[in-house]
């Protein structure tokens, strides 16, 4: 091809692209003075215009505008009527090639004349494409053939094509932003060359042909994933010929054809759409180019689809075809954390943090297809969506509307996706052709399902990395992890951690499994876990903290600190019945999850709603578990009290004094994604939940068979993003063991950081920056007046505390006779497997410094009886009931005290023994209702000969994780 013709070709391509653009730009001005009952009929004949113009380019230039033609011809979905009827008219054939110039390809590549090589040649072709033409022939063997010959000169077109494609690419995303395909041309321009070499469409031909198990006889295929296709099998092949199996076949745009031979077309668009589901999820091997024209049905019945043409094809490394399951299988599932986990896999990057329009334009992604007659309230409902995301897009980044249409939300688009949007778009366009309706979910997961089940494999059985590679501390951490591999066999776990603490040392820290039902990476032992009302106990802990620091008093009115509080009888409200759960408010905001979810996330609103409940009891006269009023109570009395937010409390608190920096949240903040387990439920547990009785203790909307229908839906929304990282501090806790079992290790020492961390744990313990911050918070006037007042409240209050005695921050004091601590410490050889306990008698003396870096944490010496409610506390809470001051008493089986802690539902927990100085923190994402639990705590237990909580006493026959009485707080 001269210069003189690249030119030509290119001037014609720009001025088309230009005519168009200006005429649409024309039509939209002049229907703004239009009546509105002549704008449908205008628009009409703009489309019709516009896409006679095209086609008649395109059949002038044919090259790589005809394949361009043939996409857009399937896009029923999208496109206006004019240009679908118009241009499938390139789906069936363009004007044919010389025969002379045929044969004279035919002899040049294969070596041999005509008549050697075939005993009948059929001069017409079967079909004329744009990079080549195809014909029936018989070999001299007799075998029935289709000779497929390249184009004489079409590589240099096609290359040409591709640059001029480019060009215009690059001019409208510069007059219209918003419509940026340059990703896509990219990954075209990379891969449609591959196209021109018919050695490698043959190669392709023989990999999916027989990755599909198209030559197996059916009765020998039983997967369940097995499709009913046909493809031609490959005789032989050059650069420019390929010779073909002859397969007789109805054309997918013969409508009377298929009518005539009953095909039922529905069933045959699901074969096709069940084939390109094998080939991307599982094979990740996959013909980049389903258009109408490369498929064929067989006559004979059953009428299975026949696939053609792979010349372009796209192969998938296997992490992304991994990720593009997740992000499958997370649009299906609404999980925000595992669609951003795999944008990030797949190398998708976003400038925005906006996870809500990320799992919307997924869903539209992978959404069900609609017939050609439902196109227009498609593209109308599509445009809608569009506009409302760009509104959001423009109020967060603050753009005018000029800045809004040029700003793009993407920041970098991985090129392996741009080929299977195509084939998506391809396939929603082919079943909109052929009036059909696809619901890509249902018939796309099982394959999806298949490649990340495959490669989790959640049974530690076969897989010698589910427990993380991480040393062994102790002898008792060895058995926990045979007893976790155990658990895991027969599918109790998905993930979990175990964290414990003895004598201020760690002894367990492990972590197992992955991070969700279809996210195969390992858990980690910064991962951070969902763990529901284990926040009680954190939440409970900043309220003493306030007290301790004299911000507020247990016995105070909760009116007095939260002025808002005090109606509706609850003016004589104390802060000690909140935490009892006394305060008569256990049903307040009860039926949020259920009747408005979305309530759940604002901060503000909740504490409004709290301030205007009404108790069902007096305070103080009954205990019935807070099981989400607790929370917002108590962070409404810590904003208040503290004139600071809640989550800056938490961090001055706990957060920097125990070192456990980006592992524990109330609300997580964005950046930490990709380090969240994701929930999912044990359905056997579930159905076992439902059938036992009630429990007293527990308040009438939360008894135990409406606990069993609000857990079906707790994965689900407790796995959306916003609800991550909204405010909820009786149950949105987000924490790793270590830091938890670092918390409680800390309280049972009256407030002393344990020493750092071990140095085995890898990552360390706080090595994560606490960041990117919360978004500010509106302060209440007293939060202010207390801020401005802060000197002069703090003076006033200790005055008045009933203890005001401090111990030194060295100190741990107790006298070293009968108050010394003897304590076994578990010790093992890392060269060593031997489970043999290796016991060191030692004697600490209490007075030596434990952490020089912070000091106590807590200064009252009396802090153990106030969390639990007992000695000069026990007028503050009911005796003999399950929690003392917002944490819950653990007893041994005499029914004496043994510590604290709080349980969460799904399982996680954590707690303390204060006589053995021991503190424990289980994490888990497959929530079951406390027997993974139980098992590990008391395996643990026994080991250190520390008395087993009355709580996990109890297991339910020989059964793995089985237990009578669910851990339900």
């Amino acid at each position: 091809m001269g210069w003189g013709n690249i030119y030509r070709r290119r001037l014609k391509v720009f001025t088309l692209a230009v005519v168009i653009y200006l005429d649409y730009k024309s039509v939209q001005q002049r229907e703004k003075w239009m009546n509105k009952s002549k704008r449908t009929a205008f628009w009409q004949k703009a489309h019709e215009r516009n896409a006679r113009r095209l086609l008649n380019l395109i059949i002038a230039l044919e090259g790589l505008w005809v394949k361009l033609g043939q996409y857009l011809s399937t896009r029923a979905d999208v496109l206006p009527e004019a240009y679908i009827s118009l241009l499938k008219q390139l789906q069936d054939s363009l004007p044919p090639r010389p025969l002379r110039e045929v044969c004279h390809t035919i002899q040049k590549e294969l070596g041999k004349n005509m008549d050697e090589l075939f005993m009948d040649f059929v001069k017409d072709p079967l079909a004329t494409a744009s990079i080549a033409q195809v014909h029936r022939a018989t070999l001299i063997d007799g075998r029935e053939v289709v000779v497929k010959v390249q184009h004489e000169g079409i590589k240099e077109i096609i290359l040409e094509d591709l640059k001029n494609a480019k060009s215009i690419v690059d001019w409208i995303a510069w007059a219209e932003p918003q419509f940026n395909f340059n990703p896509m041309i990219d990954e075209w321009c990379k891969e449609a060359p591959k196209e021109l070499d018919f050695n490698n469409e043959a190669e392709n031909t023989r990999t999916v042909s027989r990755n599909l198990g198209c030559k197996k006889l059916h009765e020998d295929n039983k997967s369940s994933n097995r499709v009913d296709v046909l493809i031609p099998e490959v005789i032989q092949s050059t650069e420019s010929v390929l010779v073909l199996e002859y397969m007789d076949g109805i054309r997918l745009n013969d409508s009377a054809s298929l009518e005539a031979f009953g095909v039922d077309k529905q069933r045959i668009v699901e074969e096709i759409t069940r084939a390109y589901a094998h080939q991307i999820y599982i094979d990740g091997f996959f013909n980049g180019d389903p258009h109408p024209g490369n498929f064929l049905v067989s006559k004979e019945a059953p009428h299975r689809p026949v696939l053609l043409d792979f010349g372009l094809t796209k192969k998938l490394p296997s992490p992304m075809k991994r990720a593009l399951a997740k992000m499958f299988l997370a649009s299906a599932e609404g999980d925000q954390v595992a669609l951003l986990s795999a944008f990030t896999e797949m190398g998708l990057k976003l400038r925005l943090d906006m996870p809500e329009q990320a799992m919307e334009a997924t869903s539209i992604f992978f959404r069900s297809s609609t017939p050609a007659n439902e196109a227009q309230k498609t593209v109308k409902s599509l445009a809608e969506q569009r506009n409302k995301n760009m509104k959001v897009i423009q109020e967060k980044m603050k753009l005018n509307e000029k800045e809004v249409k040029r700003f793009n939300p993407v920041d970098a688009f991985p090129g392996d996706i741009i080929i299977f949007s195509r084939v998506l778009n391809l396939l929603r366009g082919l079943s909109s052709t052929l009036n059909v309706r696809i619901v890509y979910v249902d018939i796309m997961r099982p394959f999806a399902e298949t490649v990340l089940l495959g490669n989790i494999d959640k049974a530690p059985a076969a897989s010698p990395q589910w427990i993380y590679d991480t040393p062994v501390h102790s002898d008792v951490e060895l058995k926990l992890r045979k007893l976790l591999v155990e658990l895991g066999n027969i599918d109790k776990i998905l993930g979990v951690q175990v964290c414990a603490y003895k004598d201020g040392e760690v002894i367990i820290d492990t972590a197992a499994g992955v991070l969700g039902r279809y996210d195969p990476r390992p858990v980690q032992p910064d991962t951070l876990f969902s763990v529901f009302s284990v926040t009680k106990g954190i939440t409970a802990g900043m309220v003493h903290w306030l007290a301790d620091n004299g911000k507020l008093k247990l016995e105070e009115n909760v009116a007095n600190i939260w002025p808002e509080f005090g109606v509706n009888g609850k003016d004589s409200l104390k802060v000690h019945h909140v935490l009892n759960h006394t305060s008569g408010l256990h049903n307040a905001l009860g039926n949020v999850g259920t009747e408005n979810p979305l309530l759940l996330i604002d901060w503000e609103e909740c504490l409004n709603h709290i301030a205007a409940s009404v108790p069902e009891t007096e305070p103080g006269l009954q205990q019935l578990y807070h099981y989400l009023s607790f929370g917002w109570i108590c962070g409404g009395i810590i904003e208040h009290a503290s004139g600071k937010k809640l989550q800056d409390v938490l961090e001055e608190a706990f957060i920097h004094p125990l070192s456990i920096e980006g592992e524990l949240y109330i609300g997580i903040p964005p950046g930490v994604e990709s380090r969240l387990a994701t929930l999912t439920l044990d359905r056997d547990d579930l159905e076992k939940l439902s059938g036992m009785p009630n429990r007293p203790e527990l308040p009438s909307t939360f008894q135990l068979n409406r606990i069993a229908q609000m857990a079906s839906t707790l994965p689900t929304l407790f796995n959306m993003l916003n609800v991550r990282r909204a405010i909820i501090p009786a149950a949105n806790g987000h924490c790793s063991a270590r830091a938890l079992a670092r918390y409680y290790a800390a309280l049972v020492d009256g407030g002393v950081p344990p020493p750092p961390h071990s140095s085995l744990s890898n990552p360390p313990l706080g090595s994560h920056p606490h960041i990117p911050k919360f978004s500010g918070l509106k302060l209440h006037d007293k939060q202010k007046d207390n801020e401005t007042n802060a000197g002069v409240a703090d003076s006033k209050r200790k005055q008045k505390k009933n203890y005001s005695k401090e111990l030194k921050d060295s100190s741990h004091s107790r006298k070293t006779s009968k108050d010394d601590y003897t304590y076994t410490r578990l010790a093992s050889d890392d060269s060593s497997s031997s489970s043999n306990t290796i016991i060191t008698n030692i004697s600490t003396n209490i007075n030596e410094p434990q952490n020089k870096k912070h000091s106590k944490i807590f200064s009252n010496p009396k802090i153990h009886d106030a969390f639990l409610g007992v000695g000069e506390y026990s007028n503050m809470a009911l005796p003999n009931v399950i929690f003392g001051l917002g944490f819950r008493r653990c007893k041994s089986k005499d029914g004496s005290l043994t510590g604290f802690g709080h349980a969460g539902m799904g399982g996680s927990t954590g707690f303390c023994d204060i006589e053995n100085r021991f503190a424990i923190a289980v994490t888990l994402n497959k929530m079951s209702f406390g027997g993974v639990t139980q098992q590990i705590i008391q395996l643990v237990c026994s080991e250190l000969n520390i008395p087993l909580p009355e709580e996990y006493s109890g297991l339910r026959g020989r059964d793995l994780g089985e237990r009578d009485t669910p851990i339900i707080n």
